[in-house]
Parts: structure tokens; C-alpha cells; sequence
């Protein structure tokens, strides 16, 4: 099984106020039919009201993102699936209930994970 990032930027996600609750409510019933699933590892969507910041090995603390990187925003599903075709699917179905269109991205093996 390899586990893939389904993702959407903030400004992706163009809804009218009153059809807001709607998309989360669509987007919920997908996370609940990848868990029944058994194939949901982690979702959420990024806090914007609180700011980025880098941490080094000393434990310095930087304000900000690293340099020439943007501020990743928006939502994201990780799940843990048999192929990309079957990534592919589900990403459809958040793209219907988020209706924004869905990034799909895959996490290299990792024997620890």
C-alpha cells in the first residue's frame, strides 16, 4: 500500500458563503467513507490565522516559511491506497465535494511509516 497526498490550495475553493456548509458537509462524507474504507491515514486543513515558522537543530526559531517557498495553505487528505488509479478516484470524489479541482501527490516508500 502507498500512501497518497490529495491537496488544494486556499484560493481553489471558490464557494458562496451560504454553500459553505454544504462543501463540508460533502467533504466529510467522503472522509467517512475512506475511513469505513480503511484507507484514511490524516486529513485537515492548514490553520491560516497562524503564522509559519522554522525551527533549526539548536531549536532557533525563525518567523516566516523558507525563502522562495510559498505559505502552503488549503486542505489535505493523506491515504493509504493500492495504486495511483485508486488515488486518482478519490480524489475525484473530494473534487466533487470541495468542488475545487484535487492535487494528487505520492510519498516514497518508507519501511517506518
Amino acid at each position: 500500500m502507498t500512501k497518497f497526498l490529495i491537496s488544494f490550495p486556499s484560493d481553489a475553493m471558490v464557494v458562496r458563503a451560504e454553500d459553505f456548509e454544504a462543501v463540508v458537509e460533502a467533504a466529510h462524507a467522503v472522509i467517512g467513507e475512506a475511513k469505513a474504507a480503511g484507507v484514511y491515514v490524516f486529513g485537515g486543513g492548514i490553520d491560516e490565522n497562524v503564522a509559519p515558522v522554522r525551527v533549526s537543530g539548536d531549536g532557533t526559531v525563525t518567523e516566516g516559511t523558507y525563502p522562495g517557498h510559498t505559505v502552503p495553505d488549503g486542505g489535505y487528505t493523506v491515504l493509504e491506497l493500492p495504486s495511483r488509479e485508486a488515488a486518482l478516484e478519490w480524489a475525484a470524489k473530494l473534487a466533487i465535494a470541495c468542488r475545487c479541482p484535487q492535487e494528487v501527490r505520492q510519498f516514497q516508500y518508507d519501511p517506518e511509516s
